[in-house]
């Protein structure tokens, strides 16, 4: 793809070792909506020119082709990138519009991994402080429960936070999702830095709880 000059300054001034997630955003205000640069944008194939591409693009050309394509542009990333990608496009695009919610209620079967987190990610978002839970809780455990374990890293990962998004803000099923991580064991050996909470499920429910508390 020919690139404008708007686009060759903007791949020009991001840079990977000192532009933040801050820094595109500043961008993304200053340049609104811009469908055409988001796409000139993603044709440079680099990660965060493609953070970018994702703020500025119009909602109203994702249908399921699109996001397809997109999807199938972000597994040439490395498993880091990947799964930021995919979680940025979810936050900032795909849970902004009824039609693109819709498309992700159909997810959790879908032949594509990221499809498949991005389902779950979004059931885990809908449980937060503040908002009434979906009522769809028991089928999603119930889901969870019987096919975790068998899930790729990237799907199981957001499995594992919607069921602890369940237990921290549903106390009628924490001690099921308690079980759950006590049973599957996953990342209960996962070495967490200072200051981050652990993503196995009985000591991050534990340390939630207790901070809904105070």
């Amino acid at each position: 793809m020919k690139l404008s000059s708007k686009a060759k300054d903007l791949l020009d001034r991001i840079n990977r070792k000192t532009t933040k997630l801050g820094d595109l955003r500043i961008l993304a205000k200053d340049i609104k909506k811009d469908h055409e640069l988001a796409m000139e944008l993603w044709s440079a194939g680099e990660y965060l020119p493609r953070q970018l591409a994702i703020l500025i693009m119009d909602k109203k050309f994702l249908s399921q082709e699109f996001i397809d394509k997109l999807d199938k542009d972000i597994r040439t990333h490395t498993p880091e990138e990947r799964n930021q990608l995919i979680d940025w496009l979810m936050a900032n695009q795909l849970s902004k519009d009824k039609k693109t919610v819709a498309l992700m209620a159909a997810w959790e079967n879908s032949p594509s991994v990221l499809q498949r987190r991005i389902f779950w990610y979004y059931q885990g978002r809908l449980r937060w402080v503040g908002q009434t839970p979906p009522s769809n809780t028991e089928y999603l455990l119930s889901a969870i429960e019987r096919s975790i374990e068998q899930e790729k890293p990237e799907v199981q990962w957001a499995m594992n936070f919607t069921a602890a998004q369940i237990g921290i803000f549903q106390p009628e099923f924490r001690s099921r999702c308690i079980a759950l991580g006590e049973r599957t064991g996953l990342y209960r050996d996962e070495v967490v830095h200072k200051g981050c909470t652990p993503n196995y499920l009985p000591e991050l429910i534990a340390i939630q709880v207790a901070k809904l508390k105070k």
